[in-house]
């Protein structure tokens, strides 16, 4: 659930808006500057002068697409206007970004006569390589994307209109191919004539549905010949059948689809279709009948809704990003229905592939095999960019409107490497934690910023917080700041239940160590030491503490109590930085100082198991001031005797060093000077020489970087705990939370094998 406040926070936190325009060259020197602009652009503005298609060597047009709307259907909000339709905008511009590395300018038009809207646009068409209308009401829409689609030689795709069909239509091949059933032979319903049922019909055609067979319904019944409220694009698809409304069309009928609201169909009418019945409840937030309504009416049906939780999400996010990057990669002077149908048939066949490992434990390790229950790609696939976009764009060569010629093997790798982003590695963690029901105490439960991180985790499904501290003050908190507490356990030391096992236990644990029955008493009263005791007797799957203590305090009180795992000699840590086109991990960032060799190797080895979990494969190097005994140092031979030490323990892991960051990092440094580097590519796991080194690396990529810094994730510990920082935020809070879960669903899984 998103919250309004919470909602208007992260859209005006820190900086307003959720897109801002970076330079892709330097501009420092007033040379550079000169370069950039007079005189330096004068000499590409003559090369496109000469010749138009140089804009796509010398400027962004090739890769800029244009998001245009009025505001006059925003989904679930209606005609709100141009300027209140510009976050919309901007959210699909950061989708646009982070799924296919298109950047976007989003247009908000304050019209509503369509051929001004029309016009606006062709003035503009020198800007943009392509593009996208989003939210504009039918039928002006329609009017707008057919005009535009004709008479600019750029292409022109409407999202509203075939972002939701194309990937309809992808489900519902892989359907009709499960129940052995022709698309020329089945009778389809489509409930809803409005924008997205006029694409999932035009496209229904365009697959080889028989006009005899479709039948279309709006608010008024059946679209027949006979009507007169029809416009111009619902003529295209009228049927003269008897069965008027909805109820008589479902008799019979082999395919459901709907674009409509929500609870408009029913299990009697499901009952009366045909064998093995496809339905496609698509409305959203609310289906035309729920996901578990439907399946549980027939034993054959298929069903896929529009919503995320359930199987056969049809996500529009499976489509209009590839699409583009498709269209504008070929440079197509157009998007046509063979290309989205060519989208489709590769989203259709990607589900039939072996599933990818990585995708499996995105979603705990669930296994997935194309079914029923899987008709479509997870979001998550890395393939859907190369799969998709590069169908698109070999359509559109074949169909001659491709301006650029490519190599399908050579393109197909380009997009691999383009997919890469950091930012891309949070989002498919953050798909991997839910319904895992895992429990996370956390020690701050006073703390403003531990109670809105505890409402986001509840929300999402990540996690089940628990809040230690006094009720009424965290109730009084949360009211304070209009904050809803619904499901979010709250414990407190002074009064709970299991205080005097806690104590005996405590006790028993460390009587030996100095620890009276009375001091035991007196310790479990401290948040730190009775979050541990729950999760050393399993009363909570993780703890999270350290908000406001002492670093040093708390992790004292973990290794008393929870200590380190078998077989571990001692804890370290980690952090997942965030990078713009990479994520790596950093350690020790936070625990030890100076770590000799065989510490720095058990590091290495701890460092390279997480990245696993994390679904990284680990590319290891050893960080020095020196690369491979280029100086004789203590600290270098310690880093060497640390290497060799971690290559021994674990022969299958790719690691090496000592090296400079520079030679981790830089292909080309290594190709030419150190060519026998065990490294085929960046490593992704850096393991510092000392804790100095390590911090400041990461802080000087966290403030002068950019890079998103999640943790610090301890290490080798026996049970999952961890520390906080000074001044975390939410959103910090979510996502070290995140990664911790991650890691401790693995574990789980680890110790139930």
């Amino acid at each position: 659930m998103i919250r309004k406040e919470e909602s208007l926070e992260y859209h005006s936190g820190k900086k307003a808006g959720k897109i801002e325009i970076k330079p892709t060259k330097p501009c420092l020197s007033p040379r550079e500057m000169r370069m950039a602009y007079l005189p330096g652009a004068a000499y590409p503005s003559l090369e496109i002068s000469q010749n138009s298609a140089n804009a796509f060597n010398y400027t962004n047009r090739g890769n800029l697409v244009g998001v245009v709307t009025n505001g006059s259907s925003v989904p679930g909000l209606g005609n709100i206007g141009a300027l209140a339709a510009k976050p919309m905008l901007e959210g699909m511009a950061v989708l646009f970004k982070r799924l296919a590395d298109i950047d976007v300018y989003d247009l908000e038009l304050d019209t509503n006569d369509p051929d001004k809207f029309i016009e606006t646009i062709k003035l503009l068409l020198p800007t943009f390589g392509a593009i996208n209308l989003k939210d504009i009401k039918a039928p002006e829409g329609l009017y707008i994307y057919d005009k535009l689609r004709n008479e600019l030689n750029i292409p022109v795709f409407h999202e509203n209109l075939y972002g939701t069909a194309i990937v309809a239509i992808a489900a519902l091949i892989n359907a009709l191919e499960l129940v052995n059933k022709n698309i020329e032979d089945v009778k389809i319903v489509l409930c809803g004539a409005g924008t997205v049922g006029i694409g999932c019909a035009r496209l229904l055609k365009k697959l080889g549905a028989k006009p005899d067979n479709l039948f279309i319904y709006d608010i008024k019944g059946l679209l027949t010949p006979d009507r007169h409220d029809l416009f111009e694009h619902q003529i295209e698809f009228v049927n003269n059948s008897d069965s008027k409304d909805l109820e008589a069309g479902m008799k019979g009928a082999d395919v459901f689809i709907g674009a409509s609201s929500g609870n408009i169909l029913t299990t009697e009418m499901i009952l009366t279709m045909n064998r093995f019945p496809i339905v496609f409840p698509l409305a959203t937030p609310e289906p035309e009948i729920s996901y578990e309504e439907a399946k549980s009416c027939r034993q054959d049906i298929i069903v896929a809704t529009g919503l995320g939780q359930n199987p056969n999400a049809v996500l529009d996010i499976l489509s209009f990003p590839y699409i583009l990057r498709g269209a504008l990669d070929v440079q197509a002077t157009s998007i046509t229905e063979e290309m989205m149908l060519a989208a489709s048939r590769a989203l259709a066949e990607l589900a039939r592939e072996e599933i990818l490992e990585e995708v499996e434990r995105a979603y705990g390790y669930e296994h997935f095999s194309f079914g029923p229950e899987y008709l479509l790609p997870k979001p998550v696939d890395p393939r859907i960019l190369v799969w998709e976009s590069a169908a698109v764009a070999d359509m559109a060569v074949k169909q001659n409107i491709a301006q650029k010629e490519i190599v399908k093997e050579n393109y197909q790798k380009n997009l691999t490497i383009r997919h890469g982003t950091g930012r891309d590695t949070m989002r498919q963690l953050l798909l991997r934690t839910p319904q895992q029901n895992l429990k996370v105490v956390f020690t701050e439960g006073t703390n403003e910023t531990i109670l809105r991180a505890s409402r986001v985790l509840m929300d999402e499904n990540i996690a089940q917080p628990i809040l230690l501290g006094n009720e009424e003050e965290i109730y009084k908190l949360a009211e304070k700041i209009d904050l809803d507490l619904g499901g979010v356990q709250v414990a407190d030391p002074h009064h709970s239940i299991h205080y005097e096992t806690y104590v005996e236990e405590f006790f028993k644990m460390r009587q030996r160590n100095g620890v009276t029955r009375q001091a035991a008493a007196e310790r479990i009263l401290n948040k730190d030491h009775f979050a541990s005791m729950m999760l050393h007797c399993g009363d909570t799957d993780m703890m999270i503490a350290g908000l406001s203590t002492h670093y040093s305090d708390t992790l004292r009180t973990i290794l008393e109590i929870i200590g380190t795992a078998p077989g571990i000699s001692r804890i370290a840590s980690h952090y997942l930085m965030l990078l713009p086109k990479d994520a790596v991990l950093l350690a020790d960032c936070a625990v030890n100082i100076n770590p000799n060799a065989e510490e720095l190797a058990e590091i290495a080895l701890l460092t390279a198991n997480m990245s696993k979990t994390l679904g990284i494969e680990p590319k290891v190097a050893m960080l020095s001031f020196s690369n491979f005994g280029s100086v004789i140092h203590p600290s270098v031979k310690k880093i060497k005797r640390a290497t060799e030490i971690a290559k021994s323990k674990n022969p299958e892991l790719i690691i090496d060093g000592e090296m400079q960051m520079v030679t981790a990092r830089d292909a080309a440094t290594r190709k030419k000077y150190f060519p026998f580097t065990k490294l085929d590519s960046d490593a992704n796991v850096l393991i510092f020489p000392d804790l100095q080194s390590a911090n400041l690396a990461m802080h000087s990529l966290q403030c002068l970087g950019e890079a998103v810094a999640i943790g610090p994730v301890l290490l080798g510990t026996r049970l999952p705990a961890h520390l906080l920082q000074y001044n975390a935020t939410v959103e910090e809070v979510v996502n070290l939370t995140t990664i911790a879960m991650v890691e401790a669903v693995a574990r789980k899984k680890a110790n139930k094998n």
